[in-house]
């Protein structure tokens, strides 16, 4: 099903879901970090190292950057591929899962916050999305 709204709208949702993200309890990730997140997360498994970089045009190292901290937090694990040795394999995990559950839920509230008129006319409200303080 196609997404409707305009940029202006997805870009108010992209930031409402990013500040809910940091306001939350729980580690940042970085723009790196949750691109490497989503493409394993989202895209058609399984996953490599190669292949990470190669999808998103970035070198090997810094996947591995990513992934390092991404295997820090629990949110994704490497592991060697059994048919060939020389590649490692990268798995989702229980915990990221979650997280992007938590993703989903708070991209929707953006969204719905989004498409609400607002008091002043009948544009969108660009709300921002209740969250968790961290204390």
């Amino acid at each position: 099903m196609p997404v409707q709204g305009t940029p202006d709208q997805f870009v108010g949702i992209l930031r409402d879901t990013v500040v809910a993200l940091v306001r939350r309890d729980g580690p940042d990730l970085s723009a790196r970090q949750l691109g490497v997140f989503l493409t394993v997360y989202l895209g058609e498994g399984p996953h490599t190292v190669r292949g990470l970089a190669a999808s998103l045009n970035v070198s090997k190292p810094a996947i591995t950057r990513a992934l390092d901290r991404l295997g820090e937090l629990d949110f994704a694990r490497r592991k060697t591929d059994p048919q060939d040795r020389r590649s490692v394999l990268v798995q989702r995990t229980v915990k990221g899962a979650a997280l992007l559950r938590e993703m989903r839920s708070i991209m929707a509230e953006a969204a719905a916050a989004a498409e609400e008129p607002n008091e002043v006319g009948n544009q969108p409200a660009n709300s921002q999305v209740p969250t968790k303080r961290a204390s």
